[in-house]
Parts: structure tokens; C-alpha cells; sequence
């Protein structure tokens, strides 16, 4: 049996995952930045902060669970995604506590993006682990990201990203969390957003704006805002932010359809843990979604990486 630790220290939540070779099955610990109501998320040096505060308190609580001396390797979130320029500081907080364990317990560390372990998270909650090697388009749709992306075998990666669509402006999780704020929503505001719109009792046309292929977001937020000044409720204008996010992400399905037919589909991101954009995506196009946990920010997918690269075969 082999343990495997995986770290991740996203701007939303700390967290920290063990996936156990053996039984396949993953334990997990994580907690949400402490954000003050009103407010849209945390700067850089305050979510660092806030990860240096709560990574010790769940990565005791993680390791309490755990048999004693079966780890094998440790995986970490190093930055956003597998670009070049792409960079964030709350992430070297999880790094030097993954090269701590590593050195500690004289074990390899190996660092992943933040994507990545999200789209693997989605396959391991689908089910679907044997899509890793294998070609299929995932959806990354958060409060950082909204992409939709071309997965095939990597080497030290793993995976190989590629972007196919992404938006051109604002994000759609930003998007709910800034109309969820707007109405005085806790941050981050997508399951409360999702209680409120399952009770609307109006419906608003959806219009979207997509140039080649890529999305605006911007343009959802001051329809909502409008409808907020013009006294509709709070179900309602959460129910059109809900069905204009749905649309956007149904069209950009189209638009993957179109490019790689035939090709799975996997959603993942806390966007996706929304009800209604499970329940329409899932039915008319057949795509697969994490559960609620693994939707959002998590370590489970680091985990799972950590044991693919250190040799590690899920097909066995």
C-alpha cells in the first residue's frame, strides 16, 4: 500500500488530499479563505497569509487519518495552469510545505497546476480516471478560469493542456460571486446563487456574445445589475445568472462538438457544481461532472497526479 499527499493552496481554499493506491479511494481535508462579507475574495498577500494559518491545522488533521509511514510521494498546485506566465503567490505556500514533507520524510515532490488537478478530480469523482492517456475536452469554469480545453497524454505533466475557448473578459465564477455580493450573498456566493434560483418564478431571454469561438462574461454582470435597480428579486436575477452561465457553457459545448466530435466531455471547476448546469449539460450532452466536493477547489487531483508520475498505474 502507498499513500499519496497532494497540496493545494488556490485563492479560494486551502486543501490537502491523501489518495491511497490500494483501495483507490481519497481522503480529504479543506477549508474556505476567511473572506469578510461584502467583500469580492482576498488580494495575493492576504490569502497567502490565510493559507499559512490553516495549511498546519488540516495537514495534522489529514495525517491523524492516515497509517504511519506509507507515504510515498508528495504532489502540490504550483501555479494556475501549464503556461509560461502563469503565476500565483498563494501557491508557494503549499509548495514549501509539500518540499518540507519531501525533505522531511525523504520522499519526491512533484508540482502540478491547479487545473490540471481540477480536471483530474472530475475524473476521479466521474469515474473516469481511464480517460487519463487518452484524448477528451475538459471544462474549467471557476472563479479564476473559464476555459475549455483540448486534454491529451503528457510526459512529466501528465496531461497536456491546450486551450481551445476562454473568455475574453471577465470569468464566470467571478460573474456569480459579483451578483451574489451585489445582494448581499456570503463570498464565494455559487451555492447560495443555486438555492435562490431554484425558486424564481420569472425567466428572462438569454442573449450571449462569443467571438471566435470565445466568450464575454462582462456583459452578464450589468444585466444583472439591472434587474437588481429595477426591484426583481433575488431568485430571479440568481435564476438568469444561472441560465446566462448555462448558455454560455452550452455554447461553447457546441463549439468543442464541432472542433473534436466523438471526444468525452469533462466538466469540472466550482461553477460546475451548480445544479442546473449539471442537470441540462449532463442531459443533452452526455458530459461527465464531478460531485459538489470535487467540483470545487480541491487537493484530490494533485494527489492522484502525484501517484501517476511517481509510476503509479491506474489501469492495473
Amino acid at each position: 500500500m502507498a499513500i499519496y499527499l497532494g497540496i493545494d493552496t488556490s485563492n479560494y481554499t486551502t486543501s490537502v488530499a491523501a489518495f491511497d493506491t490500494q483501495t483507490g479511494q481519497i481522503v480529504h481535508r479543506k477549508k474556505l479563505l476567511p473572506v469578510a462579507q461584502g467583500t469580492l475574495g482576498l488580494k495575493q498577500s492576504d490569502a497567502v497569509f490565510a493559507h499559512v494559518k490553516q495549511l498546519p491545522q488540516l495537514l495534522e488533521e489529514l495525517f491523524f487519518a492516515l497509517p504511519e509511514n506509507q507515504l510515498a510521494a508528495v504532489g502540490v498546485s504550483v501555479r494556475p495552469r501549464d503556461q509560461e506566465d502563469s503565476y500565483m503567490p498563494c501557491f508557494l505556500t503549499g509548495k514549501l510545505a509539500a518540499s518540507a514533507i519531501s525533505s522531511a520524510n525523504h520522499i519526491p515532490m512533484y508540482g502540478f497546476s491547479h487545473q490540471c488537478g481540477h480536471i483530474v478530480a472530475a475524473l476521479y469523482s466521474a469515474k473516469r480516471l481511464d480517460l487519463i492517456g487518452q484524448e477528451f475536452v475538459a471544462f474549467h469554469f471557476s472563479g479564476g478560469t473559464t476555459e475549455c480545453v483540448h486534454v491529451e497524454r503528457g510526459e512529466d505533466a501528465v496531461l497536456s493542456v491546450n486551450i481551445l475557448y476562454h473568455s475574453l473578459d471577465l470569468k464566470c465564477g467571478q460573474a456569480i460571486d459579483r451578483v451574489g455580493t451585489m445582494m448581499g450573498l456570503s463570498f464565494p456566493a455559487g451555492r447560495e446563487l443555486d438555492a435562490l434560483s431554484r425558486n424564481a418564478d420569472r425567466r428572462f431571454p438569454i442573449k450571449t456574445t462569443f467571438k471566435d469561438g470565445n466568450c464575454c462574461v462582462s456583459g452578464l454582470q450589468n444585466q444583472c445589475e439591472k434587474l437588481w435597480k429595477q426591484g426583481e428579486s433575488r431568485e430571479n436575477v440568481a435564476r438568469f445568472c444561472i441560465d446566462s452561465v448555462c448558455k454560455i457553457v452550452e455554447q461553447m459545448t457546441q463549439n468543442a462538438q464541432a472542433q473534436y466530435p466523438g471526444l468525452p466531455l469533462i466538466f469540472s471547476g466550482g461553477v460546475m457544481s451548480n445544479s442546473l448546469i449539471r442537470e441540462k449539460i449532463a442531459e443533452e450532452y452526455h458530459g461527465f461532472f464531478a460531485e459538489p466536493e470535487f467540483s470545487a477547489d480541491n487537493a484530490a487531483g494533485i494527489a492522484i497526479l502525484a501517484a501517476i508520475r511517481d509510476g503509479v498505474d491506474l489501469h492495473e
